[in-house]
C-alpha cells in the first residue's frame, strides 16, 4: 500500500489525456505523483494504462446515485481494478434544497454502501458549492447529509468549493471528522470562475489550515480549469504541498 499522501484528479488533465494519454500520464509521474483519481469510472472502463504508468488508484469518480446504475457491477468493477472508494462526483443542486430531499440522498447512499461492502469497497460523495449554500436543519446541506448517512459512507470534501459556497472549509472538515477520507486541494479567488483557479498557496484559500484540519485525508490535487500550462500548475501545487510536509 502506498505511503503517499498525494493524489491527482485526472479531470485536471482531461484535454492532454485526450490528445496523448500515455504522454499525459507520464508527465504526472515525472512531476512526482504516484496516485491518481480517475473520472468517469464505471463497468467497462479500464484503468490498466493508468496502472501501467506507475499510478495507483485508491479512489475514482463515477456515478453511483442514478436510476440507471447497476450498483453491483459498478462496485465490482472498482474492486477488480484496485479502486477502494467509488465517489459520486455530483448530485443535482435541487436535491439539497430541503431536509427531506437531503434525507432521500442519504437513503440512497446508505443503500449503495451496503452493496459496496459486499464487494469490499466503499462509496463516497464529492461536493461542489451548492451543498454548502443555505441552511438545512440548522446546518449546511452537506453536513446534514453526513449526519444522516451510515459511517460506511465516506466523503471527499472539495475544500475550494466549500469556500465558494460561503462556509469555512476548516469548520466543515471538523464537523464531518474522520469520515473525510479525501480532500480536493485547489486555490484561487474563491469564485465560481474556474479559470481563476490557481496552484495551491497562490490564492485566498487557507490551504495549510485545511491540511491541518484533515490529517487523515488523502490530498487530491485538482484544477477544474487553469489559465496556463496545466502541468506547470500541477507542478507548482505539488511543490507547495511537499515543501509543506505532505508526503509524496
Amino acid at each position: 500500500m502506498s505511503t503517499s499522501q498525494l493524489s491527482v484528479q485526472l479531470y485536471s488533465v482531461r484535454e492532454p489525456l485526450t490528445a496523448d494519454r500515455a504522454a499525459a500520464l507520464q508527465r504526472l509521474t515525472e512531476i512526482g505523483f504516484r496516485q491518481a483519481e480517475p473520472f468517469g469510472f464505471g463497468p467497462g472502463v479500464s484503468l490498466q494504462d493508468i496502472h501501467d504508468a506507475g499510478l495507483v488508484t485508491p479512489s475514482a469518480h463515477g456515478k453511483v446515485i442514478a436510476d440507471d446504475i447497476d450498483l453491483s457491477a459498478a462496485f465490482g468493477a472498482a474492486a477488480e481494478q484496485g479502486v477502494q472508494v467509488l465517489i459520486d462526483p455530483a448530485i443535482a443542486e435541487e436535491r439539497f434544497a430541503t431536509a427531506e430531499t437531503v434525507a432521500s440522498i442519504a437513503d440512497e447512499l446508505n443503500a449503495a454502501a451496503v452493496v459496496a461492502a459486499g464487494h469490499g469497497v466503499q462509496v463516497g460523495y464529492h461536493n461542489h458549492w451548492w451543498e454548502l449554500e443555505g441552511d438545512v436543519a440548522g446546518t449546511s446541506p452537506l453536513e446534514h447529509l453526513a449526519a444522516l448517512t451510515d459511517p460506511a459512507v465516506v466523503f471527499e470534501v472539495d475544500t475550494y468549493w466549500v469556500e465558494v459556497g460561503g462556509r469555512r472549509a476548516v469548520d466543515v472538515l471538523g464537523a464531518i471528522g474522520d469520515r473525510v477520507r479525501f480532500i480536493h486541494v485547489k486555490d484561487g479567488d474563491a469564485s465560481r470562475d474556474t479559470l481563476k483557479q490557481l496552484p495551491a498557496g497562490a490564492g485566498v484559500v487557507p490551504v495549510l489550515d485545511i491540511l491541518a484540519a484533515a490529517p487523515q485525508a488523502l490530498r487530491v490535487v485538482e484544477f477544474d480549469a487553469f489559465d496556463g500550462d496545466i502541468f506547470q500548475g500541477l507542478q507548482q501545487s505539488f511543490t507547495y504541498l511537499t515543501t509543506n510536509g505532505v508526503q509524496a
